[in-house]
């Protein structure tokens, strides 16, 4: 417990500032992954699905709790942004009412930087059977069809 500090590059949990994650030159800079905590960081690591840097916000807004963006590190998300080598902020935010908050709030921020800003796609999960899905879902997954 004595060895685990907070990364203060992206807000990770390591035994060493910056992370091994920030450190690691294997990783794409041109990317950076918006995550409200860790243990989003971690699934998303688990999953092998991306090879890029992180940036853990701290939580999401939410006006009802008293969290606002003084609250979160979303000052220093924009400035990140604005650095030249990144080119991509993927919002990896939970698809809650917080969650989508929080991400308009961030991109109406980055408007001025030169960013792509995308977010993961919603609807229907991977073995996923259409007659146990909610109206919610089954409606996004309709309006973010693709090719097959």
């Amino acid at each position: 417990m004595d060895k685990i500090v907070v990364c203060t590059t992206c807000g990770n949990i390591d035994t060493q500032n910056p992370c091994t994650v920030c450190t690691d030159t294997r990783r794409d800079q041109s990317i950076v992954v918006v995550v409200a905590d860790v243990a989003d960081l971690w699934a998303l690591e688990r999953a092998h699905a991306v090879n890029a840097r992180y940036h853990v916000l701290g939580g999401t807004l939410s006006p009802l709790d008293g969290v606002g963006p003084q609250d979160l590190s979303i000052d220093a998300l924009i400035s990140r942004a604005h650095e030249p080598q990144v080119k991509e902020l993927i919002l990896a935010l939970n698809a809650t009412v917080d969650g989508q908050t929080t991400a308009h709030y961030i991109t109406e921020l980055l408007q001025d930087a030169n960013v792509k800003v995308t977010r993961l796609a919603h609807g229907v999960p991977v073995g996923g059977e259409l007659d146990y899905l909610d109206e919610g879902t089954l409606s996004a997954a309709i309006k973010q069809r693709t090719l097959f």
